[in-house]
């Protein structure tokens, strides 16, 4: 744990670049924990300042349970301390997500990360209570993952700053896409609350605008591009900063290549393993079921991708 990225308080400030982490899987759709290791190192090695385990890009609404845990028990036993691991403990109503508190608390986690309920209709006193509830229990840092296009509900500002003036919330990640919204909250926000974006393509603009931090899942193929891009910010070198979001913009495209005849989803997670599968770092790029898998054709031209940006 680096003090200078999440320092030992109630209220830790989390800053940088903190890839949420893929989940390798075998060919029988196991989880794969010798590609995961692989793959932790590659992003440690890269330069990252904390790992978040179990959100989207880990296809943590399609693991078992089980799977949830082996990749717990592997991440946080391999990384022994070097960076922080915050875990999704996502699900869609407090009980349910209470269970993921715990089994994430026991297996020596520094944070949690949770949306708002989903499946159910609720309202934002019912999103506070579910907060709270969380935060109470855990015991941990808690950060919320604002993600309306897969749990219909916007954090708004008014929630956010008020839950972190509480003591409720540590952070938000932002996967809103609302840069208005993005903005009120860093307008809003009391020190030491820490807001993250998750838009691998507008993090230069993010941070110029006073965000802390960035949650990419592209950082999981080029982790040292979102490295450079965020130092090249912290020393207020705009230009150069532009730049490199540039070529990871144009990177960033390898999640179109199957989108003619797959789900977003599918098109997204299976461009990122096939890019760490090219990359030599995971063994197989099999994305987990229902998601229909990236042809060979479709492949080749990630490759290609990688090749314009110097990954391969």
């Amino acid at each position: 744990m680096t003090t200078a990225n999440f320092a030992g308080s109630a209220t830790p400030k989390l800053t940088g670049v903190i890839p949420p982490v893929c989940t390798p899987l075998t060919p029988d759709y196991e989880v794969d924990a010798a590609s995961l290791v692989r793959l932790i190192d590659h992003l440690v090695e890269g330069g990252v300042d904390a790992l978040f385990v179990l959100g989207s890009s880990s296809e943590v609404a399609y693991l078992t349970d089980a799977q949830r845990r082996v990749v717990l028990d592997t991440v946080v036993g391999h990384v022994g301390g070097q960076v922080p691991v915050l875990a999704g403990v996502i699900d869609m109503t407090t009980p349910r997500v209470l269970d993921h508190v715990r089994v994430a608390a026991e297996a020596g986690v520094s944070g949690l990360v949770a949306t708002a309920p989903f499946y159910t209709r609720t309202h934002p006193d019912e999103i506070r209570t579910h907060f709270r509830t969380i935060a109470a229990r855990g015991g941990l840092p808690l950060y919320a993952y604002d993600l309306p296009v897969s749990v219909h509900t916007k954090l708004s500002a008014e929630l956010l700053l008020g839950l972190a003036a509480e003591g409720v919330l540590a952070g938000v990640k932002d996967s809103s896409g609302d840069d208005g919204g993005l903005r009120a909250v860093i307008l809003g926000r009391e020190e030491p609350f820490s807001v993250l974006t998750g838009s691998e393509v507008t993090v230069d603009s993010a941070l110029w605008m006073g965000a802390d931090g960035v949650v990419p899942g592209l950082g999981n193929v080029d982790p040292q591009g979102y490295v450079e891009l965020y130092r090249c910010a912290a020393r207020g070198d705009w230009e150069a900063a532009r730049s490199e979001q540039e070529r990871l913009v144009r990177l960033f495209e390898i999640v179109t290549v199957g989108g003619a005849r797959m789900g977003g989803s599918s098109a997204g997670l299976g461009a990122f393993k096939a890019a760490l599968h090219l990359r030599g770092v995971i063994d197989c790029p099999v994305t987990a079921l229902p998601q229909i898998p990236l042809n060979d054709e479709e492949t080749g031209r990630i490759g290609k991708l990688l090749a314009a940006a110097g990954l391969l």
